[in-house]
């Protein structure tokens, strides 16, 4: 049994693979499974790092308006075509995955021409375009959103999974979290996420916002910068209170920011509220623990995907949705302070998020996998 899975770009296309990849070998444990990126995105170094074999193929973006930029995408897709012919020829695997990023639509095209079983992963409520095109030839289509669905070809097999969530995710306790973390019981806690690169703008706001937390001694404010403006941050923190090492990051008083956050099982089970970007997979993650959020989708994702993600969890009283342009620190602060005083709605989103949740997601698309063989 060999799946080789198609993903690359961001962590929001390279997590779901792993995810699948690690129940899938689980499941097989004589099976193999190799990942198809390219060497633009993020994939060359987490899929390695995390013990999965890589092969890399030439692609790039499409560009949507026509110039020579597009020539160059044409042709270093067809290029990467007939590079993902080549590995297929090597690996002959038995199915085909394809989660997202650049190389996704050149495997996934030559699976499709050399008759193989295929599934796509399409994490958003807007599906990308390569899988809109795909989506009529595709095996099965596994979708996050049961919104993508209507975007898709009615001639596609599709399947509302919902997205991949890591098993620790939801299987870590609060108790354990918290001590595994060193945080007390008695404080309430606030993550804030700018995804794996952090988030210029949410960085921003909070700097105006930090004065009134570090005065909260029922509050805990774990914050996650980004590598680039960890500097910044912290600087600006330091003119506050006293800073001191603390694992990865630094604590000042009861902010905690980190560059990046290895923990995320360990951060999400501690959380009681989180003000986040809304990729798709950080929903997921937000829903399968079934906490209330506050998104600020990132303005600049292709066809504007994020906003019409985090649309989906305001409609549905899960979460609190703020537009980038608007965000401001004395706006992020009311809202924050707001939920955070008025523990009636809190829990009512939690009870919401919860019901959008679905942890078991990875499981109902490994079953599908096998349905497909």
């Amino acid at each position: 049994m060999r799946l080789l899975i198609a993903a690359g770009g961001t962590g929001g296309h390279i997590y779901p693979g792993m995810t699948i990849a690690q129940v899938w070998q689980a499941r097989h444990p004589e099976g193999e499974v190799l990942f198809v990126g390219t060497a633009r995105g993020l994939e060359k170094d987490i899929i390695p790092r995390n013990g999965w074999p890589l092969k890399l193929i030439r692609s790039a973006p499409l560009s949507r308006r026509p110039s020579w930029k597009t020539l160059r995408s044409l042709g270093l897709a067809a290029l990467g075509l007939g590079d993902s012919f080549r590995v297929l020829r090597d690996f002959r695997p038995d199915v085909v995955v394809g989660t997202g990023g650049y190389a996704a639509g050149p495997v996934l095209a030559a699976a499709i021409l050399q008759g193989l079983p295929t599934l796509i992963q399409e994490q958003n409520a807007y599906p990308g375009l390569t899988n809109r095109l795909l989506s009529r030839f595709a095996g099965a289509v596994a979708l996050g959103y049961a919104d993508a669905a209507k975007h898709l070809s009615p001639k596609a097999r599709i399947f509302v999974t919902g997205n991949p969530v890591r098993p620790e995710i939801v299987a870590r306790e609060r108790d354990e979290a918290l001590h595994l973390l060193g945080l007390k019981k008695d404080k309430r806690v606030l993550l804030v996420l700018g995804a794996s690169q952090g988030a210029r703008t949410i960085n921003n706001a909070m700097a105006q916002v930090f004065p009134s937390f570090l005065q909260r001694r029922d509050l805990m404010v774990i914050h996650q910068t980004g590598k680039d403006d960890y500097q910044r941050v912290g600087d600006a923190l330091a003119k506050l209170a006293a800073g001191s090492p603390r694992g990865d990051g630094t604590l000042f008083g009861n902010v905690w920011v980190l560059p990046y956050i290895h923990d995320m099982p360990e951060v999400l089970a501690c959380a009681d509220l989180v003000v986040a970007r809304a990729g798709a997979i950080s929903i997921a993650e937000l829903t399968a623990r079934g906490l209330p959020c506050v998104l600020i989708p990132f303005p600049f994702a292709a066809e504007n995907h994020q906003e019409k993600n985090a649309r989906v969890l305001e409609r549905e009283g899960a979460g609190v949705v703020i537009l980038d342009h608007e965000l401001t620190g004395p706006l992020l602060l009311e809202t924050v302070e707001g939920l955070l005083a008025d523990r009636a709605r809190l829990e009512t989103m939690a009870t919401n998020s919860r019901r959008l949740g679905r942890p078991r997601a990875v499981w109902d698309i490994v079953d599908l996998l096998d349905s497909l063989l």
